[in-house]
């Protein structure tokens, strides 16, 4: 049996956001572990971290029935350029934070009739939209297809390299004095007398600490042990991806570009990600014919100029989506319970407020206003 040292904090969950939350206590000077089924890096699929696309897009994500998301998702990205460069800073790793901004293109009257409306819907929010020609897409975006009728930039929806964001946390956790330790398979969350009492991990090793940090994705319902009224409704929705390889030197594209059930996402490298699908399929990961054709198809309805791409990784990952898809965030009936789950399809983008609100509760036993309307007790009203 181990103890952890006097107030000591486990997370349990090594992505994006249970190492961010890591990273601000360990600089707050708290002994903290975080603990990760995998090895961090190329191995963590289908861990949505690693799987993603690192949009950082809620403007022209916004869709109707999310308002309430919407103020949380426009803070949390107003904190991304400073936290890059502090993570950059910290850790020596580039994240690839790109500004460039985002295209939604539309190939046909019909959808530049649904563009309109989602235009229209945004710009109702007060968020910065501009409406393009297909004429003027194509200025921008000179390889995109002449099909392109019209489109919308948005100047203030960017993008962070994911792996790399990932990479730089673990070694900036690290750097602050965090304890990271992975192929730690959490076989049970301890809890005695209404409060947590640390974990129980597949190897029978007991870890004691009288706060845990539930962040593990989409696995984060799975773990034995949480009471009915602190397990948080989370389910996977599965996502298939790809990437090909284009000239670093002549990109196909600058901007992250939107359309009919894809995105296109090019790195610095050359790489160009092409997502997504949305599959309600449980926890099956495996790639399939269809969804790997329809996303090729749609890209190349986009891009023709893709045709002789070579194509260098498929992947699928497995977004943690709640019942609302709005993020579970704060304390539970469990004293000493956190949870940071249930992002969706935000987590990249809602690391830097995740990381400061959760990590602020835990250090004051505060909840700031910005988490509050997003705590587990609204699927108990």
């Amino acid at each position: 049996m181990t103890k952890q040292p006097i107030d000591s904090i486990l997370i349990v969950g090594g992505g994006v956001c249970g190492l961010g939350v890591g990273w601000r206590l360990a600089q707050a000077g708290r002994p903290v572990t975080v603990l990760e089924r995998r090895e961090i890096g190329p191995g963590s699929l289908p861990a949505a971290t690693w799987a993603s696309a690192g949009m950082l897009a809620p403007h022209v994500e916004a869709e109707p029935g999310e308002e309430k998301l919407l103020p949380l998702l426009l803070e949390s990205h107003a904190r991304w350029p400073a936290f890059a460069r502090e993570l950059q800073e910290a850790s020596g790793v580039d994240v690839g934070y790109r500004t460039e901004g985002t295209l939604v293109v539309a190939l046909d009257r019909d959808q530049a009739e649904r563009l309109r409306f989602q235009y229209e819907f945004q710009r109702s929010l007060g968020l910065e939209l501009v409406w393009l020609s297909g004429d003027a897409a194509r200025q921008r975006e000179p390889h995109l297809s002449r099909h392109v009728v019209a489109a919308l930039y948005s100047p203030h929806d960017h993008q962070v390299d994911n792996r790399q964001a990932l990479l730089a946390l673990r070694q900036a956790f690290l750097a602050a004095g965090g304890v990271l330790r992975e192929r730690a398979t959490v076989a049970e969350i301890l809890v005695g007398n209404g409060e947590v009492q640390g974990v129980r991990l597949a190897s029978g090793e007991t870890l004691h600490a009288p706060v845990v940090v539930i962040a593990a994705g989409a696995w984060s319902a799975t773990l034995p042990g949480l009471p009915p009224e602190a397990q948080p409704p989370v389910r996977p929705v599965k996502g298939q991806m790809l990437a090909l390889q284009t000239p670093p030197n002549a990109p196909l594209l600058r901007h992250v570009v939107w359309g009919r059930d894809v995105y296109l996402v090019p790195r610095k490298d050359g790489r160009l990600l092409v997502g997504a699908t949305v599959e309600e399929k449980g926890f099956d990961a495996q790639l399939t014919a269809g969804g790997v054709y329809q996303l090729l198809r749609r890209a190349w309805e986009l891009l023709p100029g893709i045709d002789e791409a070579p194509l260098i990784e498929l992947w699928a990952g497995l977004r943690p989506g709640s019942r609302d898809d709005a993020p579970i965030l704060g304390a539970t009936s469990v004293q000493g319970l956190i949870l940071a789950t249930g992002h969706y399809r935000n987590g990249i983008l809602l690391a830097p407020i995740t990381a400061d609100a959760v990590s602020h509760l835990i250090l004051t036993g505060e909840t700031p206003e910005s988490i509050r309307s997003f705590g587990i007790e609204r699927f108990h009203r």
